[in-house]
C-alpha cells in the first residue's frame, strides 16, 4: 500500500489549500487533488503505462484541471460566493480541529475514488476491455459535466434571475452531478474484475459509494437553496415536479426531505 500511501500525501498536498477557505477542501481542492494524483499515477508507474492505463491518468488530470479552473472562475467572475454565504460553513465558524478532520477524510475520499486506477496499475493489468469501457463512460461523464457548467453559464448571463430549464436541465435538473456520477462510475468499472483481496474491493467500493452519496448531498443543497430563491414561481414548481432531480427518466423529484444527506 506504499503508493496508495504516496498518492493520499499528494491529495492532502493539493487539497491543503482549504486551510485558506474552508469550502475549498471540498471544491477547488478536490479537483486538484484529482488531478494531482492522475500526474503521481504516471509518475510513479511511469515504466509500466500501456494506452489504456495511461489515458485514464490523464482523464483524471483533465477532469481536475477543468473542475478547479471553472470553480476558480466561477469564485471570481459570478456572485456565486455571495450567494452561497450562510449556506456553508465560512473560516470565521470553523474550528482548526474540524478543519483538520475535513481535510483528511476528504483526501482520504479522493484516493479512495481514484483508486481502481491505482490498482490497475499496482497489479499490473494494463488495457483489456474493462479498462476501454471505463475509459468511454468516464469520458462521457466528463463532456456531460462539462457541457452542463457551460450551458448553465451562458442561461444565467442572459437571464440571472431565473432558474436554468433549457439544455441539458431540460431531462435532469442536476445533469452537471450526474455527469459526475457517471465519471465516478467509469473509473469503478474500469476496475471490476482487477481488484485484489478484500482490502482493494473495500477501498474501490467505498471511493464510489462515497462520491455518490457527495453527489446527492450536493443536490439536497441545491434544492434547498432553489426552493429558498424560485419557490413562488410556478413555472419552476412545475419544472420541479415533472424534471427528476439527479437522473434523467427515473421519477426522484425531491431529496430535500432526506436529512441524511447532509454532505
Amino acid at each position: 500500500m506504499k503508493t496508495f500511501l504516496i498518492l493520499l500525501v499528494l491529495a492532502l498536498i493539493a487539497s491543503s489549500c482549504g486551510f485558506r477557505k474552508y469550502v475549498w477542501f471540498i471544491s477547488i481542492g478536490y479537483g486538484a487533488a484529482v488531478a494531482l494524483i492522475g500526474a503521481g499515477q504516471l509518475a510513479l508507474f511511469r515504466h509500466a503505462l500501456t494506452v489504456g492505463t495511461a489515458l485514464q491518468c490523464v482523464l483524471f488530470i483533465l477532469y481536475g484541471c477543468r473542475l478547479s479552473g471553472y470553480l476558480v472562475y466561477r469564485d471570481r467572475k459570478t456572485a456565486y460566493t455571495r450567494r452561497m454565504k450562510g449556506e456553508v460553513k465560512q473560516n470565521d465558524g470553523v474550528s482548526f480541529g474540524a478543519k483538520l478532520a475535513i481535510w483528511i477524510s476528504a483526501s482520504i475520499l479522493y484516493a479512495l475514488q481514484t483508486s481502481p486506477v491505482t490498482f490497475r496499475l499496482m497489479n499490473g493489468s494494463g488495457t483489456d476491455a474493462l479498462c476501454v469501457i471505463g475509459l468511454l463512460i468516464s469520458a462521457a461523464g466528463l463532456t456531460l459535466e462539462a457541457a452542463a457548467d457551460l450551458q448553465k453559464n451562458w442561461a444565467k448571463k442572459k437571464n440571472p434571475g431565473r432558474f436554468v430549464d433549457t439544455g441539458l436541465f431540460r431531462l435532469v435538473r442536476c445533469p452537471n452531478y450526474f455527469g459526475e456520477m457517471i465519471f465516478w462510475t467509469g473509473v469503478f468499472v474500469s476496475g471490476i474484475i482487477i481488484c485484489r483481496g478484500a482490502a482493494e474491493w473495500i477501498c474501490a467500493l467505498l471511493g464510489y459509494a462515497g462520491i455518490i452519496y457527495v453527489m446527492f448531498g450536493g443536490a439536497r443543497r441545491l434544492e434547498i437553496r432553489q426552493d429558498k430563491n424560485y419557490g413562488a414561481d410556478p413555472e419552476y414548481q412545475k419544472y420541479k415536479s415533472t424534471t427528476p432531480i439527479m437522473i434523467p427518466f427515473i421519477p426522484l423529484y425531491s431529496v430535500k426531505n432526506h436529512k441524511w444527506l447532509v454532505a
